[in-house]
């Protein structure tokens, strides 16, 4: 099989899958889970992103399958779940933050 022949596909959904995540303030909150998992209200704290913007973005993130939750009464707590996003953003945090 030539590569003209299922790589249009695949480039399709690689751009839809960047575009998803090319968006200043999801990039933030994916910097901030590289750290470990954080509840939402930590995530508002290191990122500044209001309540509401959070909830869209992380609602976002978890329909796309990039991040996962888990419930502790009523906290929740958010975490990279998509390898791929794990491994992108380690490369984004080594090349522009600098493992700040």
């Amino acid at each position: 099989m030539a590569i003209a022949d299922h790589m249009p596909g695949v480039a399709q959904d690689v751009a839809g899958f960047l575009k998803g995540l090319a968006n200043p303030q999801r990039l933030l909150i994916l910097c901030a889970l590289m750290r470990g998992e954080r509840s939402v209200t930590r995530l508002i704290e290191e990122t500044g992103i209001a309540q509401t913007s959070m909830s869209q973005h992380l609602a976002k993130l978890k329909d796309e399958g990039i991040v996962t939750y888990r419930r502790d009464h009523r906290t929740l707590y958010y975490s990279i779940c998509h390898a791929a996003v794990a491994d992108l953003m380690a490369v984004l945090d080594r090349h522009f933050c600098n493992g700040a």
